[in-house]
């Protein structure tokens, strides 16, 4: 199979030529190693591969699996492997193995997918860039001066780069969203609970945590969910399998009622600025749109942006000191000596500075800005928004500087924590975070189904996401209103292949 023949399908399409016998798995397989091979050691999006691994399950995936023999990356984070590394984009847990398969990658087999390894993330899925000091840092496709985005960074710059058709992800404030923005793919999260975290798992960061993917199309998008939904065997929500996602998005949504906002609320407080390219990348969808014969109404949401990035980050506080303490136990070593990074030490300390009170209080405000969202989805079915403040920053924009982690050194002294928490230092982490990208965090709170479509490029080349968000549980109809806009905007010739430049010159052999 020629690479760039590999590289112009998404995975139904692939799967579609092994069905009809075309092209056969091992020559599909051959195709994906070969890419990975000659285009990682300068993309540095995979962590690490067990191509051997999966040629030796691919040979035992019957041939009625609906995605048999299609490649596919998981991410280095909370999607386990049994017996396999799970670092998590941290050297502390660099030699840590999972000693089961995650639902997740239990459904992702019993689909036929080949799980080709594993693609970077941040230490812990905490950054919204992907630079992690203990692996390499992924690159943009689309210019790799800049980042891919995080914390499914990894992930995202595989999929641009056309090494693989999809690639899972995971979304805890905009970590599926915000990639899929920087790098032109489409990335969906899931309502809260639809894609169960066990067995290692129930909920993660209070349930705002959804597992999913980035992809090329929304047809695998929709394929994939119908097939990994629905809880697993002590699931905190009951929510069970559901069928249908594919099937809705071949009709055509009935005309919605569609509320646009530049997300000015969720920004002011953190002194956002809104590239002039992200604005347009909105305005002009509204224009779509309208043009589809949706009602457009501009109208911001009901949420105090400076509370709700308080409360979002006082659970991010809470749920970081537990995951030490958690790695501390796993590993064997204090906290205080795990081979963490110094802003990951400075949060983790912060962290076990909070009051049960305050971390009770962030959540019940999470529950009341659901109640807000959903009165607010009485009136509209969906909101239009922009996915991040601008294009992708360049690497090392936003990593925290030299003097900054120095200054994070200080809060070892003891005392010094909860002197800075009251002085407002969790203000000040705020601003730092989520400046860049304050808009995605809303739908991890309520739990709300959301989405970055590929609908903007700017006259400089890079990708601009729009995101749109529908009511709790209205998954299908969001997908539904994804194809209608893919349909009409046909986004998928727009990818940055082939990567590395000639990959596609080449042939592997088949095996």
């Amino acid at each position: 199979m020629q690479l760039d023949d590999y590289q112009c399908h998404d995975a139904s399409g692939l799967s579609a030529l092994i069905r009809r016998g075309e092209v056969s798995r091992e020559e599909v397989m051959a195709a994906a190693c070969t890419l990975i091979e000659a285009a990682n050691p300068s993309l540095a999006a995979v962590v690490r591969t067990r191509f051997d691994k999966a040629r030796e399950e691919l040979a035992r995936v019957p041939a009625e699996a609906p995605f048999a023999g299609v490649p596919l990356l998981t991410k280095d984070l909370l999607m386990a492997i049994e017996g396999e590394p799970m670092a998590c984009g941290s050297a502390a847990l660099r030699d840590w193995r999972a000693t089961e398969d995650s639902t997740l990658v239990s459904r992702l087999r019993q689909m036929g997918f080949a799980i080709l390894g594993q693609t970077a993330t941040p230490e812990l899925g905490l950054m919204g860039i992907t630079e992690p000091r203990a692996f390499a840092h992924p690159r943009n496709p689309w210019d790799p001066s800049r980042s891919p985005g995080g914390s499914s960074g990894g992930a995202a710059a595989a999929v641009a780069a056309g090494l693989v058709p999809l690639a899972m992800a995971g979304d805890g404030g905009g970590s599926i969203r915000i990639p899929a923005s920087y790098c032109g793919l489409f990335g969906f999260k899931p309502s809260r609970g639809r894609v169960p975290l066990g067995p290692m798992y129930a909920e993660v960061w209070e349930g705002a945590v959804v597992e999913h993917a980035v992809t090329r199309s929304v047809r695998d998008s929709a394929a994939l969910l119908d097939h990994i939904n629905g809880m697993d065997s002590g699931a905190p929500l009951p929510l069970g399998h559901e069928d249908g996602f594919l099937d809705a998005i071949r009709r055509a949504p009935a005309r919605l009622r569609i509320a646009v906002s530049l997300g000015e609320p969720l920004g002011r407080s953190l002194g956002t600025e809104l590239d002039p390219q992200a604005r347009l990348a909105v305005e002009d969808t509204a224009r779509r749109l309208a043009a589809l014969g949706h009602h457009v109404e501009w109208c911001d949401p009901p949420v105090d942006g400076e509370a709700l990035a308080d409360s979002y980050l006082t659970l991010y506080l809470g749920h970081l000191a537990a995951d030490l303490a958690w790695i501390a136990a796993e590993t064997g070593v204090a906290v205080s000596r795990l081979d963490i990074e110094p802003a990951t030490r400075a949060v983790g300390r912060l962290g076990r500075q909070l009051k049960a009170r305050d971390y009770v209080l962030g959540k019940r405000h999470w529950n009341r800005v659901a109640r807000d969202m959903g009165a607010f989805h009485q009136r509209f079915d969906m909101l239009l928004m922009p996915v991040a403040a601008g294009t992708a920053p360049r690497l090392g924009e936003l990593y925290p500087s030299p003097a900054r982690e120095r200054l994070m050194s200080l809060l070892a002294l003891p005392g010094l924590p909860r002197l800075a928490l009251e002085l407002g230092m969790l203000k000040r982490l705020a601003r730092d975070a989520l400046r860049h990208t304050p808009y995605t965090q809303l739908a991890n709170l309520t739990g709300q189904p959301a989405m970055s479509l590929p609908l903007h490029v700017t006259p400089g080349g890079l990708p601009i996401g729009v995101q749109v968000l529908g009511a709790m549980g209205d998954d299908r109809r969001l997908l539904q209103l994804a194809a209608q806009l893919e349909a009409e905007a046909g986004w998928g010739e727009r990818l940055p292949r082939p990567w590395p430049p000639g990959a596609d010159e080449q042939t592997p052999a088949a095996g």
